[in-house]
């Protein structure tokens, strides 16, 4: 497998959108018969939204970001957007939503790894207190908290010369 610092931006984007794609889709299954919302932290440009969207037809599905770039056809309704920093929305939102939530996915990287680390640990909090029982969170970030077991990621087939994507799994309990 190539090193990330072989890979072209091209290469990496590839590897990231499919690592995103298969554990995204692991993920649904092991959430299929647990109640409870979809949450996307990261809305970004709706993407993942889409696929959330395909994955999880008839449940809520909230999304959380600074604002809003995604075009309308990808991302959920206005009442289901939760705009502002993370570690005030994460805090404020369970009346709102109303349910704990099945699964979480937080695509929250940036190209500071620091500043990552520390977001992630907060989300992984966060989520970790609000997840219905056996709910899984997952993400781009490392987000290892008390409370979230680590699960193996899924494996995942790539073209020949690009190296898997890091993705975190977790699941409540």
């Amino acid at each position: 497998m190539a090193q990330a610092a072989e890979q072209s931006r091209l290469e990496r984007m590839i590897a990231r959108l499919a690592t995103q794609r298969a554990v995204l889709d692991a993920a649904a299954s092991l959430v299929a018969s647990i109640d409870g919302p979809v949450l996307e932290i990261g809305l970004g440009k709706g993407r993942t939204y889409s696929h959330l969207r395909r994955l999880f037809p008839d449940r809520e599905i909230w999304a959380f970001d600074f604002e809003v770039h995604a075009p309308a056809h990808s991302r959920p309704p206005v009442s289901r957007i939760l705009l502002g920093d993370f570690r005030e929305s994460l805090l404020t939102c369970w009346a709102e939503i109303g349910a704990p939530p099945a699964l979480v996915h937080a695509d929250i990287g940036t190209e500071s790894c620091k500043a990552d680390a520390v977001l992630a640990r907060f989300v992984g909090g966060a989520i970790a207190q609000r997840l219905a029982p056996g709910g899984i969170l997952l993400g781009d970030r490392d987000m290892d908290c008390a409370g979230l077991t680590r699960l193996e990621t899924p494996a995942v087939a790539l073209p020949d010369r690009i190296a898997a994507w890091p993705y975190f799994l977790y699941r409540s309990g």
